[in-house]
């Protein structure tokens, strides 16, 4: 059975930082590059920063040198990380992960399950 769980969430100031945690339950997203997104209302679900399987990260321009995901030490966990420092207030939305091809450039697919996503918010 398929779950995610996103979280870590929250209000934090211009300038701050966040650390959002997925928990992936279900085979598939330990074999798949894994990803987190982020939409905000009116807009398509960005993906903005994905891991393959071999530890190597990529990043939309839009996140890069400020957001690194990351994946648990313990790869029974299937826990992955989202640390998000110098945050603006264009940042804010609301973040999912999920599965995603490699690299982030490249043609993506579409899912039909999703986690409930977490809500970030950035006051400037």
């Amino acid at each position: 059975q398929l779950r995610l769980v996103e979280s870590g969430g929250g209000l934090v100031q211009s300038g701050g930082s966040l650390r959002l945690s997925c928990a992936a339950s279900g085979t598939i997203f330990s074999i798949n590059p894994m990803a987190w997104y982020r939409q905000v209302p009116g807009k398509n679900r960005e993906l903005i920063a994905v891991l393959n399987t071999g530890g190597n990260a990529d990043y939309a321009d839009s996140v890069k040198g400020r957001f690194t995901i990351s994946r648990d030490r313990d790869n029974s966990k299937n826990t992955f990380y989202l640390q998000m420092n110098s945050l603006e207030p264009e940042d804010t939305g609301v973040y999912y992960c999920n599965r995603a091809r490699f690299p982030i450039s490249g043609p993506q697919s579409m899912y039909d399950y999703w986690g409930q996503g977490t809500q970030v918010t950035v006051s400037s």
